[in-house]
């Protein structure tokens, strides 16, 4: 539709390097670090803030923050300025809604040459989808405090103590609603609290099929299953820089989350290399602080939604720094993988086009990608999330059954913050631990696919290593120290 008006105000966010590489043996170990001591040796050198910030400005733009712990500075200015400080067009096209267009590499000024790694914001299009599916006509449907029965999660804890961060980029909440839901489960209303970042806020609208679906199934599944635990729902706009920005507050909050529930996600190629790359650096992040962070891989199948005739791994689940949570079909005692086909969609899964093989999946099997190549396989745990058997909630004043992997990622965010009660420490990247026990603290899922993939014994790119068995993973934490 043209270009930018030169005139409109844009806000970015730069991020920057570190001041030493995170070692392996810190975000993949048993170790975590303070807030303090990850600022002074993994955030971002003050000198190299000074720098950003002086060049910035001098190139006409205006610095509006700066959070040298998670590396970030924002930034602002009008368009015709960002346009020539970083040599790219910026043009307004129109698909469902007007967006703002980068066209043209990044270039940077010669002095931030290293010292910034990406500038997310130039681009506003929408970059994820959320995981989540009402039921068209459920066969059966759980409350989810029922899944706590049917996982085992430990009854010695209930969430007391601990924090779980919610990552929403769009829709909203009504506390009164939340009163009615969690009342009608024989439970306290969690305490539940709402942060705008970049912008983004609490607004709920009266669709249950919008984004609003997606937060109060996340709130709704998080609060029965850890009904002690706090949780803080994290609101930003549906873009790489929103989408970001929101996953590095939640981590570097003080005091850190237990653990982060993201059911959001698109392709990996329908992401940017250094908006990946810099997302994938702040899930890092949260390993080296102890904060497991759980993500939905994808309703769409083996294909995530291309039509490409390829098998495609969604991200943020494909990262190797977070627990991809795929999903089952649950009928009372059977449970296989959730594929219902092209017009009821699939669990996701299968191997990163992007991501090396981690070490924790060096012994699980994962198969070759088309080009004779081995990658993070997605995903590595499961949980109900066929909306044929889902999980019954409330929203928009409407009682419903939905499904979709969006169920699952708070289902294990909050089985994690019980574990965490549980041992009374962080459990951060817990995929060494998970791997090493095996079938031992899982159901093996072994019937079914999701496309180009088939489950069978032990871990598979539909349902990774199972479903969870609670009380087993606790004694497995035990068992180590």
């Amino acid at each position: 539709m043209g270009p930018v008006e030169a005139s409109a105000r844009i806000t970015a966010t730069a991020v920057l390097r570190r001041r030493a590489a995170l070692p392996a043996e810190l975000v993949f170990g048993p170790e975590t670090l303070t807030a303090q001591a990850f600022a002074e040796r993994h955030g971002a050198d003050p000198a190299d803030v000074d720098l950003v910030r002086e060049t910035l400005t001098g190139a006409g733009l205006e610095v509006l923050d700066a959070h040298p712990r998670s590396r970030r500075v924002t930034f602002a200015g009008p368009a015709s300025t960002m346009a020539e400080v970083f040599g790219v067009e910026l043009n307004v096209v129109r698909t469902e809604r007007e967006n703002r267009v980068r066209v043209g590499e990044l270039q940077l000024p010669n002095a931030l040459d290293g010292v910034v790694l990406a500038v997310l914001g130039l681009d506003d299009r929408p970059q994820a989808y959320a995981h989540f599916q009402a039921a068209a006509a459920a066969q059966k449907s759980y409350k989810p405090t029922d899944l706590a029965q049917v996982y085992k999660f430990p009854a010695e804890a209930d969430g007391t103590g601990q924090t779980i961060a919610i990552l929403e980029l769009g829709g909203g909440f009504r506390p009164a609603e939340l009163d009615t839901y969690f009342k009608s489960l024989g439970l306290d209303t969690p305490e539940v609290t709402a942060v705008g970042v970049d912008g983004g806020a609490n607004s709920p609208s009266n669709d249950p099929n919008s984004a609003d679906g997606e937060v109060l199934l996340d709130i709704e599944v998080a609060g029965a299953l850890a009904p002690k635990a706090k949780q803080v729902v994290y609101f930003a706009p549906n873009t790489d820089q929103g989408f970001l920005d929101a996953l590095s507050t939640a981590v570097h909050a003080d005091p850190a989350p237990a653990a982060v529930s993201i059911s959001w996600g698109s392709p990996e190629d329908q992401w940017t290399e250094q908006a990946r790359t810099a997302f994938d650096a702040a899930l890092a992040d949260a390993a080296a602080l102890g904060v497991t962070v759980t993500v939905a891989a994808g309703d769409n199948g083996s294909s995530d939604s291309e039509n490409d005739g390829k098998p495609h791994a969604d991200f943020p689940a494909s990262s190797p720094h977070a627990l991809g949570c795929g999903g089952t079909t649950l009928n009372g005692d059977t449970e296989v993988v959730w594929n219902n086909g092209s017009s009821g969609g699939a669990t996701g899964g299968g191997v990163s086009a992007v991501f090396d093989l981690p070490d924790f999946q060096a012994d699980a099997g994962v198969p070759q990608r088309a080009d004779g190549k081995t990658g993070r396989g997605v995903p590595d745990v499961a949980g109900n999330a066929d909306p044929a058997t889902g999980y019954q909630v409330l929203v928009d004043g409407q009682s419903l059954v939905f499904g979709g992997t969006s169920a699952v990622a708070p289902l294990w965010a909050a089985l994690v913050a019980r574990l965490t009660q549980a041992l009374g420490k962080p459990l951060g990247l817990v995929q060494t631990t998970l791997y090493a026990q095996g079938k031992s603290a899982f159901k093996d899922i072994t019937s079914g696919d999701n496309g180009a993939y088939q489950a069978k014994a032990g871990w598979d790119p539909c349902t990774g290593l199972g479903t969870p068995d609670g009380e087993a993973l606790l004694a497995a934490w035990r068992a180590q120290d």
